[in-house]
């Protein structure tokens, strides 16, 4: 029934929770802000990097968002430097998108993430050409829950929304998915719970990765 499968990339494919919070933490050193921890970092990505800083700047004291300007500018260029520090495929990732490739399902990426990262990211992460497309911020499309940029993907893969899964693990992904008429999966690992996930949309919910296969 299903002939694609589009996925988020933080928190659902790769673990890059290390890398963000290190590049949020050095964008605020080097403006002389205090830091945020880990958690804080988790609570904050999701919705792009321009919310990542504001949130970040917000948590650090600059409630007015004074500087956000200086701290995009400043984040674009260490984040830039830093995207692949400490990242990772999730357990069993890999294994379930060959398993997909091998039945012939056609696999693209649709995230927040700032396009060249998220290229930089999937392509030295999985190598270059695994997917059949790597879609991340550019301002081409609106940032997710928009769902745009995810129908134009399925076009472009000659896929209708009927014929797709999208599988992510935040609410922003599950709006997403279900904006676009798509069945819609929650990964458990990812930086939202369980129960955000189904509160938001969620048609199923997986605690591991090979556990999609059960929906083709």
């Amino acid at each position: 029934m299903y002939k694609a499968c589009i996925f988020d990339l933080d928190g659902t494919l790769t673990n890059t929770l290390d890398s963000l919070t290190y590049s949020t933490n050095k964008t605020l050193e080097e403006m002389g802000l205090e830091t945020i921890t880990k958690e804080q970092c988790r609570s904050f990505v999701g919705d792009g990097a321009r919310c990542l800083m504001e949130r970040a700047l917000r948590a650090s004291g600059d409630t007015e968002l004074k500087r956000i300007e200086e701290g995009m500018e400043v984040y674009s260029r260490i984040f830039g430097e830093n995207c692949m520090y400490h990242v990772r495929p999730y357990d069993g990732v890999v294994q379930m998108l060959d398993s997909l490739k091998k039945k012939e399902i056609k696999i693209a990426v649709f995230s927040n993430k700032p396009h060249l990262q998220a290229i930089d990211v999937v392509e030295s992460t999985f190598g270059k050409g695994y997917f059949d497309h790597i879609q991340g911020q550019s301002g081409e499309f609106p940032k997710k829950p928009d769902p745009e940029g995810l129908l134009w993907i399925l076009d472009k893969l000659g896929v209708s929304p009927e014929e797709g899964i999208y599988i992510g693990d935040s609410d922003v992904d599950m709006k997403t998915g279900k904006a676009a008429g798509m069945f819609t999966v929650g990964a458990e690992w990812g930086f939202r719970t369980k129960e955000l996930l189904v509160e938001t949309g969620a048609d199923a919910t997986i605690a591991h990765a090979e556990e999609l296969l059960n929906y083709l």
